[in-house]
Formats: C-alpha cells, sequence, structure tokens
C-alpha cells in the first residue's frame, strides 16, 4: 500500500467514527436528571456510574453559572473529587461542596447553576481511532434554606400550580409569581395531545416571565402544559381561562 492509499484509508476511518458518533451512547452516567441543593445542606452527592462492562473511565465534573460561565475557586461550590477513575461497570460518588459564597446568593428566590459530567475513555491501542469524550449537562437549583422547607410543605399542591398565562393577541405569556424555576416541556390543547407546532421547551425565572411558543388558538380554552418536578418526573397542568387569563384548573391535578 502505497503513501497516497495509507491516507485515504486513515481518512475513510475517521469518517466512519465520526459518522457513528452522534449515535454513541454515554458510558458515564448519572443518577438524576437535575439537582436540587437546598440551603441548609452543606453538600449533595450524585452517583456516577461507568455502563462500560470492560473498560475504565474518567470522570471529571464542574459547575457554570447560569450564563454558562465555569466556577472558579471563590464561587459559591465546588464539585469534588473534580476527576476520578470509575471502574468498568461499577459506580463512585461525586460531592457538590457549599462554600462560604453559598451564603451570599440570593435567599429570596433560587439560582440556577449546570453541573457537567464529563466522560474521558481509555487511550485506544488502535491506530486511526477517533476518540470522543461525551458529556452530560443538567441543572442545579439552589434553593434556600426557607424556600427548600415550603417546597416540602407543598408536595400535594406544587408550587408549579401558581403560574398563570397571559394572552396577548394569538400568543401566552407564561407568569410565574413563585420564588422557584418552572420548567416546561409540553403545550397541548388536551391532556396526552399533540404539542403545538411552534412550542420550545423554556424555563421560567422566579418571580417572572417567558413567552410560550406555539399558537394561543391551537391551545383552545383549557392549555394544557407538562412540567418537570423536582425528580424528573412531568406531571401536567390543564388551564381554565377567562378572557385573556389563564389559571391552572385545581380540580384537574396531575398525581
Amino acid at each position: 500500500m502505497n503513501m497516497k492509499q495509507t491516507v485515504i484509508t486513515g481518512l475513510l476511518a475517521i469518517m466512519a467514527v465520526a459518522t457513528v458518533a452522534p449515535q454513541a451512547q454515554a458510558a458515564i452516567a448519572l443518577d438524576r436528571t437535575r439537582v436540587i441543593f437546598p440551603g441548609n445542606e452543606k453538600s449533595v452527592s450524585l452517583t456516577v456510574r461507568n455502563q462500560n462492562p470492560e473498560l475504565p473511565y474518567l470522570a471529571q465534573g464542574w459547575l457554570e453559572n447560569e450564563e454558562g460561565v465555569k466556577l472558579d475557586n471563590q464561587s459559591p461550590f465546588a464539585v469534588l473529587p473534580p476527576v476520578q477513575r470509575v471502574e468498568p461497570d461499577s459506580q463512585t460518588q461525586v460531592k457538590i461542596q457549599a462554600l462560604p459564597g453559598a451564603s451570599q446568593l440570593p435567599q429570596d428566590r433560587e439560582s440556577l447553576f449546570y453541573f457537567n459530567l464529563r466522560e474521558i475513555p481509555p487511550q485506544s491501542d488502535k491506530p486511526n481511532v477517533l476518540q470522543i469524550a461525551l458529556q452530560t449537562r443538567i441543572k442545579m437549583f439552589y434553593r434556600p434554606t426557607e424556600l427548600a422547607a415550603e417546597a416540602a410543605k407543598q408536595q400535594a399542591i406544587p408550587f408549579q400550580e401558581k403560574i398563570t398565562l397571559e394572552r396577548t393577541g394569538d400568543s401566552y405569556t407564561v407568569k410565574n409569581p413563585s420564588p422557584y424555576y418552572v420548567t416546561l416541556v409540553g403545550a397541548s390543547a388536551k391532556k396526552g395531545g399533540d404539542v403545538v407546532d411552534g412550542f420550545e421547551p423554556l424555563m421560567v425565572p422566579p418571580l417572572g416571565s417567558a413567552k410560550l411558543g406555539g399558537s394561543a388558538a391551537a391551545l383552545g380554552a383549557t392549555p394544557v402544559l407538562v412540567y418537570v418536578n423536582d425528580y424528573g418526573g412531568q406531571p401536567v397542568l390543564t388551564f381554565r381561562c377567562s378572557g385573556t387569563s389563564c389559571n391552572v384548573d385545581e380540580t384537574k391535578r396531575s398525581q
């Protein structure tokens, strides 16, 4: 095989790996899809599992703020250990530790961070192999002590039920009067119905608002929104509209 053939063969090998990369399954997995950090806790531990039955992986963790900027040493939290080895088909833990700066965060509402976990595969002993480090990114909500206690009391009536819809023209604005973040992942005209065209998942900030994608006409007089709760579940909220305002219909509460 001459040099030209060798180069072409190498390129084909890299292209083949790159083609299947988007379908690759992460070896390193977390035990949850979000983190709630109560203000009265010093740390929160997450379980990290290596799903590969044969190879050890490194797991690298770090935090970012709401703008996606990596936290430095003066930040409210630290990830410990920042890098660790996870043996094949085994699990370990990573800890998010509160630092003195956490007490300086707002105490009247939640604060948003992002926890990142990147898997680092062992070096391959095969030539012309492109290795890709997959990464998981989930939300972390710092919930001040009083708000954590209040949320625990509201298990029967979740704080997400406080949101309202205000119609302007053919669109809705979601208003969130609560001190908690509300994440919406679905919007339809009826429970179990198709998601309306134009809707995109959104997160409504505490004491804030956000525009709801999709046509108000398509959502009808009893819009149904799907939210994500603290445990990653996806209950539904059915609204009852009067004029341009819509409130949650408590008689159709999702369990």
